[in-house]
């Protein structure tokens, strides 16, 4: 089985998307469906790259991360997309514990908007904490860095 393989627990399943389900994601995720070409290019070139996990439920995809190792050469969640059918029932949970999973690098960074509220609850609900905080990417929104607490000291205490 491949360390990306499918990881199942309940009725949700995650691994690795492959280079066809870039549609699909595209259609749960809230941006790339309002018609935000720039997204769906991404989402294609995530898929392409192999660097997206896909929550899937009976009804299909429901969510999806990306894993890069483009942040100082750290592991970094560059997006955390659920579907708004699928809030609130732990699929960014599980997205982000697939990730801790597979992450080769020492520490392990997300980040969000100070007005994403949603997303800061759910990371700290599962044990990510603050670092930093970045202004001028949005204006008026700044952007605030967390990291992943599974590190013990010298590497990462899962997926090494």
């Amino acid at each position: 089985m491949h360390y990306m393989d499918i990881e199942n627990l309940s009725e949700l399943q995650v691994d690795r998307a492959d280079t066809s389900d870039w549609a699909a994601l595209a259609k749960i995720d809230s941006v790339a469906a309002a018609g935000d070409q720039a997204r769906r290019d991404a989402i294609r070139r995530w898929c392409e790259n192999g660097v997206v996990l896909v929550a899937r439920d009976a009804s299909g995809p429901v969510g999806y991360s990306v894993l890069e190792y483009t942040f100082f050469e750290q592991g970094f969640v560059t997006m955390l997309m659920v579907a708004p059918s699928a809030h609130r029932r732990g699929v960014g949970a599980r997205l982000l514990t697939a990730v801790e999973t597979v992450c080769t690098t020492a520490k392990l960074f997300t980040s969000t908007n100070v007005s994403n509220h949603p997303m800061q609850q759910l990371l700290q609900r599962v044990g990510w904490h603050p670092v930093g905080l970045l202004h001028g990417l949005d204006d008026g929104d700044p952007e605030l860095f967390y990291l992943c607490d599974a590190t013990d000291g010298g590497g990462r205490s899962r997926g090494r």
